[in-house]
Order: C-alpha cells, then structure tokens, then sequence
C-alpha cells in the first residue's frame, strides 16, 4: 500500500466527519483486513487511526511508528440513554476505562484483549509476573501478555462425579459438567452488574421489547424473580395462548447488547465455550433474597452446551434425577455445587440433560446470565444471525491444570465424599457425592 497525499484529501473534510469516519473504520477493521498480510493491517489501521482529529499532528501514516499495534478492541454502543455524552479515551494502553464526552458510542475494552485491572490490581500481577516471564528487569506487560497471563490462570474443574439409577442403570449424571473461576476480574464484575441494574430499571420504564423484560408480582416465598430475555423470548410453560414450553415463534424482544457481546467473545476465546456453540441468545435472572429456580432440565430447542455466569454472591446449584421439592424455595436431592461469584457453569452431556438442577431459595441479592444457543429449527421468525458473533475463535494458548479454589475445596470436603452409590442432599443438609479436577 502506497501512501497518499492525506492533507489534499483530507482537507476536505471537518474534524467532526473525520472522527466519525475513524470511529466507524475502527469498528469495521476486522473485517476490513481478513486475509491481509500483517504489514497491511499494520498500514491499515494506522492510517485509520490518523483520521481522528486527536491524531491529526501527523497525518501521514507512514511515519508513525511501526511499533504502534493495529486498533483491534471492540467499539460498544451506549445502551443507556443517560449515558449518551459518555466517551472513552484512547485505549491503545490497554486500560479499562472511560471518560465523558458527546459521542453516542463508549468504548468498554474488549475483554478478549483487556484486563479491567485496577492500578493496585495491575501493580500486583506485574511483581507476579516477573517470576512468570523470567526478565530481570522490570518491563509493562503488552496487552497480549497480560490476557495470556490471566487465561492461564483461570481454573477449571471438569470432572464431577454422581451415580443414581435412571431407567434402571447406574448413570453418572453430573458427567460434562464444568465449573471456571478466574474468567472476570472484580472490575470487569462490577461493570456488568451495573450494566444489569440500568437494563433493569430501562425495562421498568417500559424502554425495553415487550418479551424483553418480566417482573412477576411476589406473591409467596420463591415466586417472583425478574428476568431480562435477549435474542429470543423462551415460553417455561404453556402460556394462555396455548403455545407450548420453549422458544417462542412470534414475540418481540431486544438483540443481545453489545457489552454481553464482549462477555460472549470471552467465553469463546477463553475456552470455556466451543467455537462450535457461540450463544446467540441470553436470560439475565435478577434474584431478591428468598428467590429460587425450580428444578428443570433446559429445553433442547437450546444446542449443548450452555452456560451460566454468577455475580454479587455464592449460591448453591442442586443437581439430581429427581429433585425433590420440599417447600416454597426448598429443594433436596443428590448433589449440591456452590456456585462462586464470577463463576461460569458450563453444562453439557448428562450434567444437561440427564440430571435436573434448581436453585434453592438465595439468601441474598445475586445476578446471572444464561447464555445459549438456539437450535436453528427452532429460531423466532424473522431471526437474523448477528455478524458480530460469527467467526469467533479460541485464543491460541493451552489450558493448563489448576488448583481447586480453597473456597470450594472447603465446601466440597463438608458436603461430598467418595461414595460413588449416589444418595440425598436437603438445601440445609449434607450431600453423598463427589468431585475432581482435570485439565
């Protein structure tokens, strides 16, 4: 690619066209260089980068520096409308963070490439580091390291193991199960959560989809959770319209926002998704102390696997071939797995489709997001694939093996032990199961 007489060019245009122009190339990029050698990317997103008008001391992208990494971060549409004179700085250093400004658009750092660590949060991993990337001096880790460093750090327990009789036999049906800490630092936590609150409080105006948004009246103990439905709107029961539990043909709702977009591309690219089952649809569950999900097995007009992020506090998850109900938000049956905070479940196999799991009655405030892929038969009329979920792919790191998290070996040690014969976990008792680890 051969430079260009930028200042004739670009003389013909105000600052503002500029910036918008950059800001909507920026966004395009990845799409704007597949199958382009390096170099051309590198030129490329150079150039792109000159357009904004911060950038316009030195228009000519052949004399930047070389050094200076293509834009590659995720430009994330303000979903509220409060927010609309928010702005991000230039994130090329790799920061989580932002600023005001008039831009209808904020740039939340992709998480597949940035940290959301804190200064105090980064300083720390930084002395970490030095052991891990064996330099004698001290050096900043790029943006590529610090995501390598914290994928590896990631643990993941995938084997859990239960047998009960099904049908007869003696069946494993925690089989597929998986649980992954470490996937979303306390920052990046907290920016969901707050995320969450602003879509719940746009759906009690009545700015969200009519399927979008359900806060059932509170009418006993359990009953009553809120839940935000994006991408399509899942019928639990036959409703009075005769439509039959499952994905609904007709019914409008919002698309998946762009920041749960983010998280998605973190599942996939940390490995805790397959490429093969990128979710094209999610339920956000917004539970009140004394909230509970009864035991069901997920619909299959949804793919395998699925999985579901925890936030704001530790809950117990109850897994079993028949769960037992013993009162309003009380549940028994074989197998019990605290769910951490930042946690993702990951269900699959028997652990999805054999064994039924509930969440007994919490005892305090806590958030999830299911997300899922629907099953292309069984798609709303008129669904539309969204481009920018389409050709995600895993980080190229191996996973390694991990420790168990103290939190959880604790309460594994008291709730399970190595009877492989099954038996009855109360949500106030103890459990006869047990669980291991494996990379």
């Amino acid at each position: 690619m051969e430079p260009l007489d930028d200042d004739l060019f670009l003389g013909k245009y105000q600052p503002s066209d500029l910036k918008i122009a950059s800001e909507f190339l920026t966004t395009w990029l990845p799409f704007l260089s597949r199958d382009l050698c390096s170099d051309c990317v590198h030129v490329l997103s150079r150039r792109i980068r000159s357009l904004h008008p911060d950038n316009s001391c030195n228009n000519n992208s052949e004399t930047v520096s070389r050094d200076d990494k293509p834009i590659t971060h995720l430009v994330v549409e303000d979903m509220d409308s409060e927010e609309t004179d928010r702005n991000v700085e230039d994130d090329r250093d790799g920061k989580f963070n932002a600023s005001v400004t008039t831009s209808p658009k904020m740039s939340w750092a992709d998480m597949t490439q940035e940290d959301g660590l804190n200064e105090e949060e980064e300083e720390e991993e930084q002395k970490v580091s030095e052991d891990w990337t064996k330099t004698p001096q001290k050096r900043k880790l790029s943006r590529d390291e610090r995501e390598q460093y914290r994928f590896i750090n990631v643990k993941r327990m995938k084997v859990f193991s239960c047998y009960e009789k099904v049908k007869g036999r003696r069946v494993d049906i925690l089989d597929g199960l998986e649980l992954h800490t470490g996937v979303f630092s306390a920052a990046e936590q907290k920016r969901i959560v707050d995320y969450v609150y602003e879509l719940q409080e746009k759906g009690r105006k009545g700015e969200l989809q009519e399927r979008t948004f359900t806060a059932p009246h509170k009418w006993m103990r359990g009953k009553g959770r809120v839940t935000i439905q994006f991408g399509c709107c899942y019928n639990y029961a036959t409703d009075k319209a005769g439509n039959p539990p499952g994905i609904l043909q007709h019914g409008a709702v919002d698309p998946i926002p762009l920041l749960f977009k983010v998280i998605i591309r973190r599942l996939v690219g940390w490995h805790v998704l397959p490429p093969t089952c990128v979710p094209d649809s999610c339920i956000v569950n917004i539970y009140d102390e004394g909230d509970c999900i009864p035991p069901h097995i997920d619909n299959h007009d949804f793919l395998r696997p699925f999985c579901t992020v925890s936030f704001l506090s530790e809950c117990d998850i109850l897994f079993g071939a028949n769960l037992k109900i013993d009162g309003p938000g009380e549940f028994s049956g074989s197998y019990s797995l605290p769910l951490p905070v930042g946690s993702v479940l990951v269900l699959k196999g028997n652990g999805a489709d054999v064994a039924k799991h509930c969440v007994p009655a919490v005892p305090q405030k806590r958030i999830s997001i299911t997300f899922r892929k629907m099953d292309e038969s069984k798609r709303p009329v008129g669904f539309t694939p969204d481009p920018d979920l389409q050709g995600i792919k895993p980080l190229p790191y191996e996973q390694t093996t991990q420790s168990t998290p103290p939190a959880v070996a604790a309460i594994s040690a008291s709730r399970w032990n190595n009877n492989q014969n099954g038996g009855n976990y109360n949500s106030r008792g103890g459990g006869q199961c047990k669980h291991r680890e494996s990379s």
